[in-house]
């Protein structure tokens, strides 16, 4: 969630456990002092982008086929917290910036 949730992740690793923030719903994480991965157990910290792990459009389209063929499969659930109807799409865009949504968000034609 950002940086109203850093320090609790951290403080529950084990040892060489890795925290990766995707996202920042609650704000920026602050700058990390390295001494805290090491008082922490040799702890990893990653801050990945989309746009590294799909820099071709071949790597995109084989990530991509992976995530939508644990879907159709079953394996990789997808929470659904919301539907709205497209006329309410700025109520969905509203509720989301509010931050009092779970899951994705649809809006149905």
């Amino acid at each position: 969630m950002g940086k109203d949730t850093f320090d609790a992740g951290i403080s529950v690793l084990r040892p060489r456990g890795m925290m990766v923030l995707f996202g920042a719903a609650s704000g920026p994480v602050p700058p990390v002092d390295p001494m805290v991965l090491n008082h922490g157990g040799s702890l990893y910290l990653t801050r990945p982008t989309l746009a590294h792990y799909a820099a071709e459009r071949e790597e995109l389209l084989w990530r991509a086929g992976e995530v939508l063929g644990g879907v159709a499969d079953g394996s990789l659930k997808v929470r659904v917290g919301g539907r709205y109807p497209l006329a309410e799409a700025r109520r969905a865009h509203e509720d989301l910036e509010a931050g009092g949504t779970t899951g994705k968000l649809l809006l149905v034609p």
